[in-house]
């Protein structure tokens, strides 16, 4: 396993490899590492011959306000869960060299990142595809994979990847979860019992929408209504938005199409802000 962690370098060795013929596959990351990550490492190595995943904790996609500075890193951790799950090559980039001090050229996607996380987070999503296209544009790969719990993240990086004439196949793995169906994020390690606990109706709510679906609801706002009354019963749960979506576009929907519509929520948990989603 290499560690790369000059970008001159990552370009370097990206260049050499294509120039062999091999395929590259890039899987995004922030690093803190969990089964989640595994399981889109699984599909990369599927999709290409070799695999580079890439570590770094981006400034650009944090407000001020937000955990960029406790943001879960654990750096020999992460080194030795690649090397023992057979990632061939650690992109691990520095702040400097990623933004220099003169840094001042972002790329911005202005229609799907206006709305669900986009009105809560401004400028969030200019920070990830502009580091998004840089991973890009360092690791040149012929295929990146994502995660479905970031499906307006997916949506958003579809759109650029169009919109930007990249050469790179968008690959979308299944959200992992925990056994009781729990989102697997770098985040829940911020968790006290207690507050895991309540974590768990994030899925429950998704579920009670799931099951109205199966009964022949398809109304979006008693859909939208019913998640929305599960995660209010929880005193540690403040919701941001609950919204039944159209999958692709992200418009919001009077009537549910099915198989082309998303639930998508976001909440803060005393302090810790959690999103998930389901495909309805």
């Amino acid at each position: 396993m290499k560690v790369i962690e000059s970008i001159s370098k990552m370009q370097t060795e990206a260049q050499a490899l294509r120039a062999e013929g091999k395929r590259i596959a890039l899987v995004p990351t922030m690093g803190s590492l969990h089964e989640g990550h595994l399981s889109l490492v699984g599909l990369a190595k599927k999709k290409a011959d070799v695999v580079v995943l890439s570590i770094f904790v981006n400034p650009k996609q944090f407000a001020p306000n937000e955990d960029f500075a406790r943001y879960p890193r654990d750096r020999d951790r992460d080194r030795k869960f690649c090397k023992e799950h057979g990632i061939d090559i650690i992109f691990a980039p520095k702040d400097a060299a990623m933004y220099p001090e003169t840094y001042s050229t972002y790329v911005d996607e202005g229609e799907l990142s206006m709305v669900l996380c986009g009105v809560s987070r401004p400028g969030h999503f200019r920070g990830v595809c502009t580091v998004v296209a840089k991973l890009f544009n360092n690791v040149q790969p012929h295929v990146a994979v994502f995660g479905q719990k970031d499906a307006q993240q997916v949506a958003i990086i579809k759109r650029m990847v169009r919109d930007l004439h990249f050469p790179v196949q968008i690959v979308v793995g299944p959200t992992a979860r925990e056994e009781d169906g729990l989102a697997l994020s770098s985040r829940n390690v911020y968790f006290t019992p207690s507050q895991r606990l309540e974590a768990s109706k994030i899925y429950e709510s998704l579920q009670k929408a799931k099951e109205m679906v199966a009964s022949g609801m398809l109304q979006s706002d008693r859909i939208v209504g019913e998640s929305l009354h599960h995660l209010t019963q929880s005193l540690k749960i403040r919701v941001i938005y609950v919204s039944l979506v159209e999958r692709g576009t992200l418009k919001p929907l009077r009537i549910l199409k099915p198989g082309h519509s998303l639930l998508a929520v976001a909440v803060w948990l005393d302090g810790i802000r959690l999103i998930d989603n389901i495909e309805l």
